[in-house]
């Protein structure tokens, strides 16, 4: 039985304890709201912040919260900070009946759904300077001061004992880390690994905008990386040239960091991230070649 976020340092919490009749999902708007009834749960609150869009990924978060945590927090808000002048704010999906009815299904206690949380003439930002570069960092200039700035928002808003991320984002997940670590944020922060679709495909908000020919092509994606993977200290390198030879595929960048194999690349209008464990054994291909 693991520890409750309602459980004190060495506490087991009874079953019984951790889980209270489920109300009616709560939907509240207001940051003051929020944060009033974030103080009435302290302590008790797993937390999952998404940008909408909810697939099975953020329910495996929403699941692993439920089984964790007395109270479970979801919140849906599209950052614009964390989008650069060309990308896809404007388009990006927001189905909030739809993920409403998710989060209800799955137990959610609340859901935040604030319209904007940034005052006017907001100018204090929060700026990672080290695990923030390269990657994602690199290709997207100011992302991930969008990213920290709206997580500790939300962090102070919603104040949870865990926060659930996916291992997909997992430069995101590197600056979030850092962040709490040297700011002292006392949230816990829980990874949960990728959750793939049947074909492989890391499941993600924008797989919505691939055509079926594309689809085929993020098929390949994966499947490169996971190939590339088993290569070890070669992974870059192969998964690199394997990528270039794939017609319809622009390669973004591919890093091997924190012993994950991370690459992006664009197909179609669609920007598609994905990262995999490198193994340091022998691949079967180096074996065989020797």
């Amino acid at each position: 039985m693991g520890l409750s976020c309602a459980a004190g340092p060495g506490m087991v919490m009874d079953s019984r304890m951790r889980s209270p009749p489920r109300p009616t999902l709560r939907v509240v708007t207001s940051p003051a709201a929020m944060q009033r009834q974030a103080l009435a749960w302290r302590g008790q609150i797993g937390f999952v912040p998404t940008m909408g869009a909810l697939h099975e990924g953020h329910l495996e978060l929403i699941r692993r919260a439920r089984r964790d945590c007395v109270r479970v927090v979801v919140s849906i808000y599209v950052n614009p900070t964390q989008f650069g002048p060309k990308e896809d704010l404007a388009r990006y999906p927001r189905p909030r009946r739809a993920d409403l009815a998710a989060c209800r299904r799955a137990g959610v206690d609340l859901v935040f759904a604030p319209h904007n949380l940034y005052a006017p003439g907001h100018s204090t930002y929060v700026e990672e300077g080290e695990v923030s570069h390269g990657r994602d960092g690199a290709s997207r200039p100011g992302h991930f001061r969008g990213v920290a700035t709206v997580v500790l928002k939300l962090f102070n808003l919603v104040q949870p004992r865990r926060a659930y991320f996916g291992q997909k984002d997992a430069q995101q997940v590197d600056v979030i880390r850092r962040m709490v670590r040297d700011l002292d944020v006392p949230v816990q922060i829980v990874v949960v690994p990728t959750v793939r679709a049947a074909d492989g495909v890391a499941l993600s908000s924008r797989n919505v905008y691939l055509t079926p020919a594309e689809r085929a092509l993020a098929v390949k994606f994966a499947q490169a990386m996971q190939d590339a993977a088993r290569e070890g200290p070669r992974a870059a390198v192969t998964l690199t040239r394997e990528l270039r030879k794939l017609r319809g595929v622009k390669l973004d960048y591919v890093e091997v960091a924190g012993g994950r194999l991370c690459a992006a690349v664009v197909i179609g209008k669609t920007r598609l991230i994905d990262n995999e464990r490198v193994r340091l054994g022998l691949s079967r291909r180096s074996m065989t070649s020797r």
